[in-house]
Parts: C-alpha cells; sequence; structure tokens
C-alpha cells in the first residue's frame, strides 16, 4: 500500500489544471510522512470492508495526510501525529499548519467519531476496516472556494480519474475486500465504474459534509442504519 501511494503521490504531481484550478495540495506530498504512518499502522492486513471518500478536506486530510483527517482523531484515537511540510504554492487563506491546525473537520470529526464510538480501540475497527480517498489532491479557485473533482474541467478529470482509478484497483487487490463502501454518491459511483463486474459487493453511507441537510440531522445514526442494513454491521 505505500508502494501503490507513493505512484499515486508521483503520478498526479505530474499534472497541471486549467480555470477554475488556481491552486492544487497534494498531501500525498507534503505530509507524506504521516500518511505512510497511516498505512503501515493500519493497512498491512487484508480488510472486510473499504470505505471510500472522494478527496481531502482542507482542515482534515490536507493538513494530516490522513483521509477524513480530523485532527484529534488522528492524534488521539490513531495515535499519529507527525512533521507536516507545506504546499507551493499555498494560498493565503487555506494555510497548512498540520496537526497544529485549530481548526476542526466536521465531516472527519461525524466519520471518525462514529468509528471510535463503535470501536474505542483504532486497531479494532482497522482490523476489518479501512478508509481510502478516491483522489489525493484538494482543488481551490482563486478566491481560496473548494473545487470537488467532479467540477474540474472533463479533460483533465479523465486524465486525473483513470490514475485515480488505478489506484483504487491497487488497493482492493492488496486489501482484498468483501464490501467497497462509497462514502456519498459520487464515491459509489467511481467504484462502480472502477469495480465493473467483481463479486465485491459495493454500497454506501451518506457523507457527513455539514453542506449536506440530511447529514446536518443524526449523521451518525443514519450511517450506523446504512451499514446494519447491509449487514456490515450487527
Amino acid at each position: 500500500m505505500i508502494t501503490a501511494a507513493a505512484e499515486l503521490r508521483d503520478a498526479v504531481n505530474a499534472f497541471r489544471f486549467a480555470d477554475p484550478v488556481a491552486y492544487v495540495y497534494n498531501p500525498l506530498d507534503y505530509a507524506w510522512e504521516a500518511h505512510e504512518t497511516y498505512l503501515r499502522k493500519y493497512a498491512s492486513t487484508r480488510k472486510k470492508v473499504i470505505m471510500m471518500g472522494m478527496n481531502p478536506g482542507p482542515f482534515g486530510m490536507a493538513q494530516t495526510g490522513v483521509p477524513f483527517g480530523e485532527i484529534a482523531a488522528v492524534k488521539d484515537w490513531m495515535g499519529i501525529c507527525t512533521p507536516v511540510g507545506k504546499p507551493s504554492p499555498e494560498h493565503p487563506k487555506r494555510p497548512i499548519e498540520g496537526f497544529d491546525c485549530p481548526k476542526s473537520e466536521v465531516s472527519g470529526r461525524r466519520l471518525w467519531g462514529l468509528f471510535s464510538e463503535e470501536f474505542p480501540k483504532a486497531k479494532e475497527f482497522f482490523a476489518k476496516h479501512f478508509v481510502l480517498n478516491f483522489c489525493p489532491l484538494v482543488f481551490m479557485g482563486e478566491t481560496s472556494r473548494n473545487i470537488t473533482p467532479d467540477k474540474i474541467p472533463a479533460a483533465e478529470a479523465k486524465a486525473l480519474f483513470e490514475v485515480c482509478d488505478d489506484h483504487v484497483r491497487q488497493a482492493v487487490d492488496i486489501l482484498k475486500p468483501e464490501w467497497a463502501i462509497g462514502v456519498g454518491a459520487f464515491a459509489l459511483k467511481r467504484l462502480d465504474a472502477i469495480l465493473g463486474d467483481s463479486p465485491i459487493k459495493r454500497g454506501t453511507i451518506l457523507h457527513p459534509s455539514p453542506a449536506s441537510p440530511a447529514a446536518n440531522r443524526d449523521w451518525a445514526g443514519t450511517a450506523t442504519r446504512q451499514l446494519k442494513e447491509m449487514g456490515i454491521w450487527t
């Protein structure tokens, strides 16, 4: 998994993006030590379930190098805290402060908050589960507005998605999950495209983003119900 992530890091570094993208952060680059630690600690065994998000949030993986990487969850629950560098160029409104960042990633706080409630020790969760992102890059406009991968120009997205698809296939080959769960509709769509007629079972849970009205109404309860309905949790 570390080798696959390094290949993805180097591949996406070669891409250049046009308007509306003005800034691109690659946490696999400047936060590589944290990401490598995450993989070394938690991606070394076969998993029953992989869960896939879209791309890093500005106060989560962008700061910590860990998918949905809300700082308190990564430090206190996962036991990961490493030096983090800086992207170049860096938007003045979106500084990378690493584990010293004072802001909280709501999506990550909700996601890892639920998992840490169900599994008080991180190693218990990661014994059967693993969380990754489809795309490792953060995209921003001139004003620092977040741009999701599905909003970048089609030609650029096609080339980027091919590289990201290949990485997910590698992760699936390595981790050999029974289930692949998209965190949100975009992630499930990508999983279906990547896995095709694979026997790996697929499903989705509601994305925990505060931009979603549904997620602001008991996201943890909804996600738990969805996982139970699929038979993943009992």
